[in-house]
């Protein structure tokens, strides 16, 4: 097991490639915590964006997407009652900052728009930790969070992204 987790180390100092500019689209999953860790079970999202490289430190996008709770279903012996789903459509902000060619460290802010009945949205936020698989491949941890009216959607995710070159880094 060291000598994989090893292995995958060194893969990832590696990798040389540099800040990625292009649209960016993403899939990821994990679980909620807090207000909402009883009612979903399962979260999954999707995001599509753009990004920006000034230079070889720091990109800078936009990004939208979708994210989709799924309600619990909980039973006892006579009754069985099902939490209803949650879905939100973030559109916010990107940076990235590259201290290395192959990790970067960044976020999202902006504002969540709730897509399920009585779901007014929030205040929308997701550091990130990310991971270069590849010329256009990318993993990353994320801890979004999402302040309602009364409550906080927060998750933690693990989601994989795909850059589609722009044509400058084709000259």
């Amino acid at each position: 097991m060291k000598y994989k987790m090893l292995t995958l180390a060194l893969f990832l100092l590696t990798t040389l490639t540099y800040a990625q500019e292009g649209f960016k689209l993403g899939a990821h999953g994990g679980i909620p915590l807090g207000d909402f860790n009883d009612k979903i079970g399962l979260v999954f999202g999707a995001d599509i964006g753009y990004m920006w490289a000034p230079n070889k430190v720091f990109d800078l996008g936009i990004k939208t997407g979708i994210v989709h709770g799924f309600g619990e279903t909980f039973k006892d012996e006579v009754i069985s009652t099902k939490s209803p789903s949650v879905q939100f459509a973030p559109i916010a902000a990107s940076v990235r900052i590259w201290p290395s060619r192959s990790f970067s460290l960044g976020g999202d802010v902006g504002q969540a728009f709730g897509l399920s009945d009585g779901n007014d949205g929030g205040f929308y936020y997701r550091p990130q930790i990310g991971f270069q698989m590849g010329a256009q491949t990318e993993v990353n941890f994320s801890y979004t969070a999402i302040q309602l009216e009364n409550e906080s959607w927060t998750t933690v995710t693990f989601g994989v992204v795909y850059t589609f070159l722009s044509a400058r880094h084709f000259r």
